[in-house]
């Protein structure tokens, strides 16, 4: 089903970032809305013979990959899987999250994401909250003991629990049995084990899934949890339709990227948003290898990026950044790099004009949020690139700017406003949450949370978060911009600025900041760098220096940490 979704019978020549955009990329294109699992039919029919996943030395191909989504997908439907029950994947990144992914959603399932580092009261949450009925996993024991947890205490139904020496090179089996099996679960003998089936067990019935009619623009495909704009954990709805279609769009910002010729190193953990779709799903939609990290070593992404000449990299500044600061940077090819795009956080101009040096890529800034699956704005990759600038919307995206305290009404130009979004990858809602769903939106419109300003030439800027606003002596500072010239001394690897109680000023900024490896400097000397740079008002009234600053699990630097640090000291 063909569809123009917002950009359909909308003033074109009321949105200012029309002109600005890249050649060869149509803002109005028409986008297909269709089921999610389309994307590994069309993969493994095209492009069987082809790479599909790497992990630890084992390759499989797209047509390999595909039969095991058909088998899982029908092992699933004997198990009970109908159209719209929840099945979790408790995964790191493997082929079996790929595998099991499409193979509940070719069953008519909802696939919800689980962090595999939460605690057992976090997953508890979810699983009721979502009501998560069936959960993927692996035999490892970090994984596997907190799933026997959830069954022991009746709070999931069951589980699907999978060989992770079964993904191996056989020879890397055998040594992992030997040297690490105590990192391996007995599910065999677990005293739930009449609510566990095992992986080959599901994959042994030789039956043919039935096939679902899937309806993409209302039926669920993913319930991603998020700390939305509130922080409370919430269930986005993002349907088939949704995800399609931002696959869809960002592969046409990028039309540079081959089918079936790309290889993508796929670090980013396929549970958080971001990864599901820019690393995964568009993965998928082109066809490329993805070379799977478990988790991120350093030295091992470099190794790979060189050794496999990879193309396509996705990450969050801090891994960028990390990249960059190794000390043998210089060692390593990175010129096989053409398609590296950084999102989850603001990416210092310091951090993409030092990554474009060493690559010879251009490394752009995406922005969105994983109720809008995720993504909304980009850079352009052919244009040179704008100082602090989310860029301009994706095809069939609108962005709009709303008033601060009423976002029925849309400021103007010029004017900073609330960043708001309309497209076919917005959600269809919370999960079971309709008053906060009513207040998420202005109209058509996702209200973001982000404060924005747009150029006249129709690039986006974000000021900062609303929740983030520091209110000093009665005026408006914003984080961001402190941090931005921070980033501008030579010394600053990383720095964060929150809002701490001041005697005088009721809330006063602090910078936490992490110096780059071998280098010094004095809180005298940055403050006398940010005096030149930032009003008397912006001036940080402490700088802390850390060896490390608190992170979220894709690498995004977290200020909820200094924030709860903060909130326990007793100031004057």
């Amino acid at each position: 089903m063909a569809n123009t979704g917002v950009a359909q019978g909308s003033d074109r020549a009321a949105h200012a970032w029309i002109p600005s955009y890249p050649s060869g990329v149509d803002w109005d294109m028409p986008l297909e809305a269709a089921p999610l699992f389309r994307l590994m039919d069309e993969a493994a029919a095209e492009s069987a013979g082809k790479p599909c996943c790497s992990f630890l030395g084992r390759t499989l191909s797209y047509g390999e990959i595909g039969a095991l989504v058909d088998r899982a997908a029908a092992g699933l439907q004997q198990l009970g899987v109908v159209k719209g029950t929840k099945v979790g994947l408790l995964l790191p990144n493997t082929p079996t999250f790929i595998i099991y992914y499409f193979a509940v959603l070719k069953a008519g399932g909802i696939i919800v994401n689980y962090n595999p580092l939460y605690s057992l009261e976090e997953l508890s949450f979810q699983v009721k909250d979502s009501e998560t009925e069936l959960m993927v996993t692996l035999d490892l024991k970090v994984l596997f003991d907190k799933v026997e947890a959830l069954l022991s205490d009746k709070v999931l139904k069951g589980a699907v629990v999978c060989s992770f020496t079964g993904l191996l090179p056989a020879a890397k089996a055998v040594l992992f049995r030997l040297l690490k099996s105590k990192e391996l679960a007995r599910p065999r003998s677990s005293p739930v084990r009449d609510r566990i089936r095992l992986e080959s067990e599901v994959l042994a019935d030789p039956a043919l899934f039935e096939p679902i009619a899937i309806d993409p623009m209302n039926d669920i495909a993913v319930l991603q949890y998020t700390g939305g704009t509130t922080g409370t954990p919430k269930g986005a709805m993002l349907t088939h339709a949704n995800l399609m279609i931002n696959v869809q769009q960002i592969q046409a910002w990028a039309p540079e990227l081959l089918y079936g010729q790309e290889r993508s190193l796929a670090v980013l953990p396929f549970f958080h948003v971001f990864a599901m779709t820019v690393v995964m799903n568009l993965g998928v939609k082109v066809a490329a290898e993805l070379y799977l990290m478990p988790r991120f070593v350093l030295q091992d992404a470099l190794e790979l990026i060189s050794k496999h000449r990879m193309t396509v990299l996705s990450g969050v500044p801090t891994l960028f950044n990390a990249m960059l600061n190794h000390p043998q940077i210089k060692s390593y090819d990175l010129t096989s790099l053409k398609f590296c795009i950084s999102g989850g956080a603001a990416l210092p101009i310091e951090v993409k004009e030092r990554f474009d040096s060493v690559t010879g890529c251009s490394l752009v800034e995406g922005y969105g949020l994983s109720e809008a699956s995720p993504v909304a704005t980009c850079n352009p990759l052919d244009t040179p690139p704008r100082r602090g600038s989310i860029g301009l919307p994706l095809p069939g995206t609108i962005v709009s700017l709303r008033d601060l305290t009423d976002p029925s009404r849309e400021v103007a130009r010029g004017e900073r406003g609330e960043i708001c979004i309309a497209g076919l990858q917005v959600m269809k809602g919370y999960w079971n949450k309709p008053a906060e769903t009513a207040a998420q939106f202005a109209g058509p419109f996702l209200r973001t949370g982000d404060v924005g300003i747009m150029d006249e030439d129709g690039y986006f800027y974000i000021v900062d978060r609303i929740k983030d606003l520091i209110i000093c002596s009665g005026y408006n500072v914003y984080p961001r911009r402190i941090e931005e010239a921070l980033y501008e001394h030579d010394a600053v690897e990383e720095a964060i600025v929150i809002g701490i109680a001041d005697k005088y000023r009721g809330e006063a900024p602090k910078a936490f900041v992490k110096l780059k490896d071998g280098v010094t400097v004095t809180k005298q000397e940055l403050m006398a760098h940010l005096e030149a740079k930032i009003s008397k008002l912006e001036l940080p009234a402490d700088i802390e220096f850390r060896d490390t600053l608190p992170k979220t699990m894709i690498g995004k630097l977290s200020k909820k940490e200094l924030k709860a640090e903060e909130a326990h000291k007793k100031r004057p």
